[in-house]
């Protein structure tokens, strides 16, 4: 984040590809993380992720598979570790829902931490209608402290905690719409950090579909990361 001067992350959710490294090398300059969803690609292969590294490489970018783990740990160890997409090969961050227990940090933890990876626990959620609610994040925030040594942090529409050793991502972060018909729920970037204390901010529409995604990553990344500087300096001035 500080030294590229972003706390921007794109949610890269293509189909294809060619459309998912194209993107990468594009706005990989503008950006800390890119976040895949690796299952809807239609063409995956592991020369593909081989390609991402490589871009992450160049570009001095987190690959952050948001796969949402959500079963039992000996389930997940497997799909963290094996199957098709082999995750934990490639991707340095991975998310994971706490509502199965501390069996799932400790699943993903068993594989992760030998090969340097990390997990961001779902705190809350950007949909409407959604079921976490204040008593579900608590407890989530408290898992994160227990594993503090694989947890980094929590995806999250507003500030649950403020160790520093703990970031809060915000999805669902776009401009120009409140919403989409799905349940989606829109807030623009500035507010997401200075309202809700988002310490990195993830957007994907309104990246992907600009009529110039580099533009708009540029555009994300100056009001995102301009937000958070002035947020720290308001902090420090008050203390």
């Amino acid at each position: 984040m500080h030294e590229k001067h972003t706390n921007l992350c794109l949610s890269a959710d293509v189909t294809t590809v060619d459309m998912l490294l194209k993107l990468a090398d594009q706005v990989g300059p503008h950006i800390c993380m890119l976040k895949t969803h690796v299952d809807i690609l239609e063409d995956f292969t592991t020369a593909a992720v081989a390609q991402l590294v490589e871009l992450s490489q160049k570009h001095n970018f987190v690959i952050f598979e948001d796969r949402k783990f959500s079963d039992i740990g000996s389930t997940v160890k497997q799909q963290y570790a094996g199957g098709l997409y082999k995750i934990a090969d490639w991707s340095e961050v991975t998310t994971a829902h706490s509502i199965p227990g501390p069996g799932i940090v400790q699943a993903l933890q068993a594989v992760g931490s030998p090969k340097d990876r990390a997990c961001v626990l779902l705190a809350e959620m950007s949909s409407k209608g959604n079921l976490t609610n204040a008593s579900y994040s608590v407890a989530t925030v408290n898992m994160a402290r227990e594993y503090s040594d694989f947890v980094i942090g929590f995806i999250s529409q507003s500030k649950l905690t403020s160790d520093p050793t703990l970031l809060h991502m915000t999805p669902g972060v776009k401009n120009t719409d409140k919403g989409d018909n799905l349940g989606q729920q829109y807030v623009n970037a500035a507010d997401a950090v200075t309202l809700r204390g988002a310490d990195i901010i993830i957007v994907g529409r309104g990246i992907t579909q600009a009529a110039d995604p580099v533009a708009a990553a540029n555009e994300y990344k100056n009001l995102g990361y301009e937000s958070y500087e002035n947020l720290r300096t308001q902090q420090k001035s008050d203390e």
